[in-house]
Order: structure tokens, then sequence, then C-alpha cells
């Protein structure tokens, strides 16, 4: 797979990230690009100027792990952003083949149905499962009601992203809507770099890019990120203002999905949010068909 232009954008976008002053060079006053200079990465990385301008220019091919490793440092690369290198260059060797994973249709998963029984065996807590590009593919109770707005509109298809940036519903339900759009975009871009032949996920991002402009601009930055864990702040339409840690568990029986469980802090009351928000599923969850869904 030609993955030049993805290559050329993500250094770059990376050697712009770095001032002189952070890699202990001097910065002058004639500079005419923002961070490093080409010449200046390929000193750090002791490489020769024309060597990493052909890396640059797209041409990863060949990299040897030495030089990888040489780049990540100039580079001041994270481990995210390591491993994404990585990936990128497994891709232009084609060395990915054997360890790329096998392409399933976005809702062709089959899940085993013990994994929905660890989902509602869950009680305290929202608990999802969700693959790499997103998607919501199971949930316990608790988690349906949490992300009733999700649910809310067939136009999300259960996606998070599609939620994040299509569905003016998210901009309430996530207070801090900005930082959560730019983990979204983050994991989406890593994953692309993990798995470039996913169609879906290609079929995802120009879905996104075509419709939303905060999308676009954020896809363009070239960031990616390892999201595993962390707090998030939430504005619920049942029971209000939640903040809740979370933790993301990667299935060893699958490993493109994640187990997601939300709890809150013991005796908070973001804890009270959440029994009242479950003892409200029960209630929503025990009607008839025919009545009414509604806050009580």
């Amino acid at each position: 797979m030609d993955n030049r232009d993805e290559v050329r954008e993500f250094l770059t976008s990376r050697r712009a990230k770095i001032t002189p002053e952070q890699a202990g060079l001097i910065a002058g006053s004639r500079r005419r690009v923002p961070g490093l200079r080409r010449s200046e990465v390929a000193a750090l990385a002791d490489l020769s100027a024309e060597y990493y301008a052909k890396l640059e220019r797209g041409n990863l091919a060949g990299a040897s792990a030495a030089v990888l490793e040489a780049l990540a440092r100039a580079l001041r690369l994270d481990d995210a952003e390591r491993a994404h290198l990585l990936h990128l260059a497994q891709t232009a060797d084609g060395s990915d083949v054997l360890t790329r994973p096998r392409r399933r249709a976005a809702r062709a998963q089959t899940l085993h149905r013990s994994l929905q029984w660890t989902l509602d065996a869950i009680t305290a807590g929202p608990a999802l499962v969700q693959n790499s590009r997103m998607d919501v593919l199971a949930a316990n109770q608790l988690a349906r009601a949490f992300f009733a707005d999700l649910y809310a509109s067939p136009a999300n298809q259960e996606n998070l992203a599609r939620f994040a940036f299509l569905d003016p519903a998210s901009r309430r339900f996530y207070p801090d809507w900005g930082p959560f759009a730019d983990i979204c975009v983050a994991i989406l871009r890593t994953e692309a770099g993990r798995n470039p032949h996913d169609k879906e996920l290609h079929d995802l991002v120009g879905e996104l890019s075509t419709r939303s402009d905060e999308f676009r601009t954020r896809w363009g930055a070239h960031n990616v990120r390892r999201h595993g864990t962390g707090t998030k702040r939430f504005d619920h339409a049942i029971v209000g203002k939640l903040t809740l840690a979370f933790e993301g568990l990667q299935m060893v029986a699958d490993p493109s999905l994640t187990i997601t469980i939300y709890t809150a802090e013991p005796g908070s009351p973001s804890e009270e949010g959440l029994r009242l928000l479950a003892s409200w599923a029960a209630t929503q969850e025990a009607r008839t068909p025919t009545e009414p869904l509604a806050a009580d």
C-alpha cells in the first residue's frame, strides 16, 4: 500500500511541533518554518540531510529499526506516536500483511453470548463493548440508559465518533466537548495507522471529513494517542452532571474489541447519580412496548 502521503504529513506535523529551544538548539531570528528545519531533525537523528528529506517525502520503506528509533528520539515522539511510526513503516514495507487484523464488516462481528452476560453482570456502572472504529457493539442496561442520546438517533449508527461530530446532542452530553473530540479523532487516526486496509474505517473518516469541519481540521493534525483510562465529565438529560472514571480493557479473544467500564467515586454525588439512573433504566425497561419512554 502506498502510504507516502500519510508518512509525509505525520513526520512534517511532528517536526512542526518541536521548538528549537526544546531540542536544545539556538532559534535564531530568520526562521521561515514552524518548529525544526529538516536539517536540524537530520542532525538530531544522526542522519544525512538528504536521507531524512527522502524519509519525509514519504519514502519510509526499508528504514531500519535503528533509523526509526533515531527519528522517534529526534522528534520526541511519545509511546503512541512511536507505535504509529512503526505501523506506517510496516505498511510501507508491506510487512504488516501477516499481522494486520482480518477484515470484518462493521456490524458483522459476532459477539459470544457470554460477553453480554458479562456486561449484564456489571450493575454499578455503564459497561459497553466497542471496536476500533468506535462502533458500540454491546452494552449493559445502565450503559444503554447512560448513552441514551447515542441510541436516540438512527443516524448515529451507534458510533461514538458520528455522535460526537454529527449529533448536536453530544455538545451537551460532553461538557468538555473539545477534548473529547480530539480523543475521538486521535483514536481513529491511530487505528488508521495500525490497520490502513480497513474499508469501513476509510468510509467513516470520509463521511466525517465531508460533513464536519471540526473533524476535518482535527484529522489534519495527525495526532495519535492511546486511550485506556481517565476521567470524563458528562451532563446527562435525566440525572444531570456526572464525573466518572473509566477503564478500557482490551479483549484477548479479539484485540480489536475493548470493554469500557465507567465508575463513580464511592460516596460522591456522581455515584448517587448513577444509582438514580440505574433505577430509572430498570423502570423504563419494565414498561410495556406501548408505554412511552420519558423521564419520571
